[in-house]
């Protein structure tokens, strides 16, 4: 009987087809485990991947670190000027209510794939699992790049809030302090040393830190929440949910409520960040797509009760946008307790709490910058995609990220505007990194191809719910690069667009350079046995 090969091999088909490799042969230098991290382990060896990362976290653990990594309620306490100046009181509710739903259904989304393959690459290694063929290596290599960049980018950016931060706290405390930018650097290579300490030499304790930083994430809000209400000067309702403020120069009122509902928008991005640790979950398919829908869900309320907390109490609006501490919330703290070791000590939770959210950060993209490496994308992958062997963590791929924030930080003491526009980065191109394998997922479903879900599907909702990520996601995307005020100014505008524009002429330099000689996509050990099994098979018949 003649056995016929198909054309192009579905890798959905061989994730669930493909003989496994003996677990002995993948899993003989790993110590300890339990019959659950082999069937784990097993799901990485379908995609021609062994088990190199211990697998620490379990259901809780895991939460508390994306609950934490995510830190919602505490990224519109420290960003949430911009929305006050656009769009007012009204962007920050209701554009607040519109973004959980927004990123609820991007997180299903996501959900589903994470169940189909939890693997740290994510994002580009579905687009290389749905792809067409003829597109896939190319599609996933520049997605993979762009997902790696804007993740370094936010990396730096939660670095430099948190030494603005602590430097808006010795502003509250000495107001004849002399603000020196090279001073928030030296603060952020501080927290940079004892982070990756962390990430390095205390893995294994990793996830208690995550799990005590997610009851701190909590705790504290009660904390800061509860003195607000019950000392603060109180807001009319109409101001909280009525008011629209456009103090940016638009004509349209419409346009500034949309740039500030990117405010609360932000304080959501990045909830892929669970994800890439996937190979360090125990039962991943299962407890990482809850897990993105429990953040949501958690995050999403308390960032909620807290925006309409600060609206109800905000107390004098001007003096809080023009706070010389260069955070609002510092000077709100402060005009509700009247005391400055209470404000101190009120916003201290928040920098804590950041703090413990960088564990979180390099630690996931770390992860997603090794699997990278080890996936061919970097130059000098073989180098990146190193595991130490007595820590087993990706030790070089850390390091990478450190130095990366280490050299984004020089730029805040040579031009602030520089650094904004590297962060300026990050918001459209994770949006876009998130809509790729969403877009790829959706057409298969448009077309009612087969796809070989995991335990955790959406069902029937899933084309519904993949459209409306769509349209927000896009919605996103088209008002990321707009600049927060007019006139335009080189201080002021977002340089998102010229950013982005020049990363994607890069890339294409790079793909024709090195790329599409040398990188051979994320699946390249899975298909190129089976084929050669078919091929041979086929000439044997």
């Amino acid at each position: 009987m003649a056995t016929v090969t198909p054309p192009d091999i579905d890798p959905i088909y061989e994730l669930n087809n493909m003989a496994l490799t003996p677990m002995h042969e993948v899993l003989s230098h790993r110590t300890s485990r339990t019959k659950s991290d082999f069937d784990d382990d097993a799901m990485l060896n379908r995609v021609g991947r062994p088990a190199e990362l211990n697998r620490n976290f379990g259901s809780l653990s895991i939460l508390a670190l994306s609950i934490t990594l995510l830190a919602s309620w505490e990224s519109v306490a420290g960003g949430f000027q911009s929305g006050l100046r656009n769009g007012g009181p009204s962007s920050l509710v209701w554009g607040m209510l519109f973004s959980i739903t927004g990123t609820m259904s991007l997180a299903l989304s996501l959900a589903e794939m994470a169940s189909i393959c939890p693997i740290a690459g994510a994002q580009y290694h579905w687009t290389a699992l749905f792809a067409p063929p003829k597109i896939k290596n190319f599609i996933t290599w520049m997605q993979g790049w762009v997902t790696v960049f804007a993740w370094q980018a936010a990396v730096s950016s939660i670095f430099f809030q948190i030494g603005t931060q602590i430097q808006g706290l010795v502003i509250l405390n000495h107001p004849n302090y002399d603000y020196q930018r090279w001073h928030g650097t030296l603060i952020m290579w501080a927290v940079l040393l004892f982070n990756f300490g962390i990430n390095v030499y205390a893995i294994k304790i990793l996830p208690m830190i995550q799990l005590l930083g997610g009851i701190f994430h909590i705790s504290s809000f009660v904390m800061i929440v509860v003195p607000l209400i019950l000392l603060a000067p109180r807001s009319t309702p109409e101001f909280v949910f009525e008011t629209v403020l456009n103090k940016g120069g638009w004509e349209s009122d419409g346009i500034s409520w949309c740039i500030g509902l990117l405010t609360v928008t932000y304080a959501f991005l990045g909830f892929d960040g669970a994800i890439h640790m996937s190979e360090e979950v125990r039962n991943p398919a299962t407890v990482i797509p809850k897990i993105l829908v429990q953040t949501i869900v958690i995050n999403g309320g308390l960032s909620f009760i807290f925006v309409l907390v600060l609206l109800f109490c905000i107390g004098d609006v001007t003096k809080a946008l023009e706070t010389p501490t260069g955070y609002p919330i510092i000077q709100i703290l402060y005009q509700a307790t009247g005391s400055v070791k209470a404000a101190t000590a009120m916003m201290s939770l928040i920098t804590v709490i950041g703090l413990t959210s960088t564990l979180g950060v390099v630690a996931s993209v770390s992860r997603l910058t090794w699997a990278f490496a080890r996936d061919g994308g970097l130059p000098y992958s073989e180098f990146f995609a190193h595991i130490d062997t007595k820590h087993h963590v990706p030790f070089r791929a850390i390091g990478l990220v450190s130095t990366t924030v280490i050299a984004l930080s020089l730029l805040n003491i040579a031009s602030t505007t520089a650094l904004n526009a590297m962060f300026a980065l990050t918001t459209s191109s994770l949006y876009i990194s998130y809509l790729i394998p969403i877009a790829l997922l959706l057409l298969k479903r448009i077309r009612k191809e087969p796809i070989t879900f995991g335990p955790w599907t959406l069902g029937r909702w899933g084309m519904p719910v993949n459209i409306f990520a769509m349209l927000f996601g896009t919605f996103v995307c088209i008002f990321a690069p707009f600049p927060p005020v007019l006139p335009v100014t080189s201080r002021n505008m977002n340089y998102c667009g010229p950013v982005y524009l020049g990363l994607i002429i890069l890339l294409m330099a790079d793909w024709l350079i090195r790329g599409r000689t040398k990188f051979k996509g994320p699946l390249k050990e899975l298909l190129e046995p089976r084929r050669r099994r078919s091929s041979i098979g086929a000439h044997l018949s």
